[in-house]
């Protein structure tokens, strides 16, 4: 088994086999996946009902005797249990850790405590794995153990931060689909806002219309139109979309609205210039990708057109100098 695993040939069809499996997959995928909206919206309404029964709570326990803690059990109590005895929370993670998991829409703690564990267990699983592969399958020559060790190390090292960069590609996914619908839900929002309906109200239009460009968005909005009817502060659920957006258009949006609500001032006329900023912002953020395409194109045709490209112009010329030698 490990001289088949070792054999270059093999590792070739065994990498061919699973790039063109993988191949096949990212094609079928987009047939077989369901629309998430649905269930989406089901979890934003599961998280209104939380929110409006732990107001609820709140408000008995200050009638009644005042502030209480109110528990729950929360799933993953494994990983809570080991994150807790091992003291990994203060060890791995910051107020930047848990805004980073908000953003990118893990709400909660178990997401936090999932994030922590993974933290703490993927380096050894990847050392473990490293080991396995450079001392049993491999094999390790004299002289050659500092290097061996080393690859461990790296594994190690690889597993430590694979959770943080999936988390910022995650994180970067979001915003940037947050990015590219928000200036048409703040022209949603102004016609809504127009027609003489409440904030509430229209983003909660805004949310059912931008779900297909966006699922984020729409998200977002629905948890900003349920908080916007529990909380006691209509400015801590516009704080609240900010973080967990965190994108500078959103912020303005939000500082505008706070101003609209407390000086009286007219929403519409803000809301037009904000989406044209923002419809700007994405113009320009379109025009840099493509801006940036030239140089990103030219490693891979110097590596996949020249080469084919000298073959054909100097094929005929070389067969006309054979012809000649012979």
């Amino acid at each position: 088994m490990i001289e088949l695993l070792t054999t270059p040939q093999n590792l070739a069809a065994i990498a061919t086999t699973i790039a063109v499996f993988a191949t096949i997959l990212t094609i079928a995928m987009p047939m077989l996946q369901k629309d998430p909206l649905e269930g989406r919206m089901k979890s934003v309404a599961l998280e209104r009902e939380k929110l409006r029964a732990r107001e609820r709570a709140r408000l008995m326990n200050e009638k009644k005797e005042g502030r209480t803690k109110v528990t729950k059990k929360e799933p993953g109590a494994v990983m809570k249990a080991m994150v807790e005895k091992l003291n990994l929370r203060t060890a791995l993670a910051d107020e930047k850790t848990e805004d980073m998991l908000i953003q990118a829409g893990y709400r909660g703690q178990s997401p936090l405590f999932i994030f922590l564990a993974l933290r703490f267990a993927l380096p050894f699983i990847f050392m473990g794995l490293a080991a396995f592969y450079v001392f049993v399958i491999q094999g390790v020559e004299e002289g050659q153990g500092l290097m061996a060790m080393l690859k461990c190390l790296m594994g190690g090292f690889a597993g430590f931060y694979l959770p943080i960069l999936f988390l910022k590609n995650r994180l970067s996914a979001r915003q940037l689909s947050i990015t590219q619908a928000w200036p048409d839900a703040l022209d949603l929002t102004l016609i809504c806002v127009e027609s003489g309906m409440t904030i509430e109200v229209a983003f909660r239009k805004v949310a059912a219309e931008i779900g297909p460009q966006s699922l984020p968005l729409a998200e977002e909005l629905m948890m900003t139109t349920s908080e916007l009817s529990f909380l006691t502060d209509r400015r801590t659920a516009y704080d609240n979309l900010v973080k967990r957006t965190g994108l500078e258009g959103v912020k303005n949006v939000v500082m505008s609205l706070v101003q609209a609500e407390k000086y009286g001032t007219p929403l519409s006329a803000a809301l037009r210039v904000l989406s044209q900023e923002n419809r700007d912002i994405r113009m320009a953020l379109a025009e840099k990708k493509a801006a940036s395409l030239p140089p990103k194109l030219t490693v891979p045709m110097m590596i996949c057109f020249l080469p084919v490209l000298f073959c054909v112009i100097l094929s005929p010329a070389l067969i006309r100098a054979f012809a000649l030698f012979e």
